[in-house]
């Protein structure tokens, strides 16, 4: 009408706008929260990382107490998950050695993370020599046969670093060093996809244009822009690590025997699959459901973190 002038907005109605404001985390948050298979297997992955720290306090039975009277024996209420061929406490025993193999997952995937993303950053961000001579670095990584050279590696290794840091320590720097050592190649080709997709963006050009070193356009503008990726694939590392630090305990190669993992619980439980089956079966289902939520998780992650998903 003429001569009317616009209202101004008022003081609520900018007040409920800020409060609706949504941030890229509450969004994220939102979208996994979505994904109900993510979220129940995150809440059973957290009660086991619980279980395995707390557990040991709240069940407080020594894992190398040795009871020849209940060996083998099956769940009872002295022996919630039983006993093994030597009497010993599975409870206790299973607690203790999830310690060390979702300490051992989580350090793997920290070196396999770390490792790929700065090659994949280094060779996204480089032209030329630099990017080929990585790419044909991580080629050759991922042709070379995990199993057998991780246990060329470990027969090669493993005296020499238990004299240095003791049989628990030195097994543990040997194992993680060597499987994160071996798994960092889809983790950089991953990040060097992203970046030279993101390395083209206007954001990034223009902040090339005000003068950005190389090193700044990485850190502050493009290496937080490919963080989504990479932490999906992280996930997908743990999951990957407790299985190969399992593999290699079942092969007799890991930890020393009296530290219970649980693939060194399954190696000592193979020849009494027929009289205590339970030996066999709450380690392997330990390992099992980790490695389930844990790729459930993943999934989760994937499908939160990704822009292109509509909801």
């Amino acid at each position: 009408m003429a001569g009317s002038t616009l209202a101004s907005p008022s003081a609520d109605a900018v007040a409920e706008a800020r409060t609706k404001r949504v941030t890229p985390g509450m969004e994220a948050w939102r979208r996994f929260r979505r994904h109900r298979l993510a979220v129940l297997s995150a809440i059973i992955l957290i009660t086991m990382v619980l279980a395995v720290i707390v557990g040991p306090w709240l069940w407080p039975v020594q894992i190398n107490e040795i009871d020849f009277a209940a060996m083998l024996e099956g769940p009872t209420a002295a022996h919630p998950l039983g006993t093994d061929d030597l009497g010993q406490d599975l409870l206790a025993r299973i607690l203790y050695g999830g310690r060390i193999s979702l300490a051992v997952g989580l350090a793997a995937m920290l070196v396999a993370v770390i490792v790929g993303t700065v090659v994949g950053s280094i060779a996204g961000i480089s032209r030329g020599s630099v990017d080929t001579g990585l790419m044909w670095l991580t080629d050759l990584f991922l042709s070379l046969p995990l199993i057998p050279l991780l246990l060329l590696v470990i027969y090669l290794f493993r005296d020499a670093l238990k004299e240095i840091a003791g049989p628990e320590v030195g097994m543990f720097i040997l194992i993680v060093v060597v499987i994160g050592g071996f798994k960092w190649m889809p983790v950089a080709r991953l990040v060097r996809a992203q970046f030279l997709s993101l390395r083209e963006k206007e954001f990034v050009e223009a902040a090339r244009a005000l003068g950005a070193s190389p090193l700044r356009l990485v850190v502050r503008h493009i290496l937080p822009n490919a963080l989504g990726p990479v932490i999906v694939a992280g996930t997908i590392d743990v999951a990957a690590a407790i299985i190969t630090e399992s593999t290699l305990s079942f092969l007799g190669l890991g930890f020393p025997s009296d530290i219970p993992t649980w693939g060194r619980i399954l190696y000592d439980a193979r020849d009494y699959l027929d009289v205590a089956p339970h030996w066999a079966l709450f380690a392997g289902g330990s390992i099992f459901l980790v490695v389930l939520t844990i790729n459930y998780v993943g999934d989760g992650l994937r499908d939160a973190l990704d822009p292109r998903r509509v909801f």
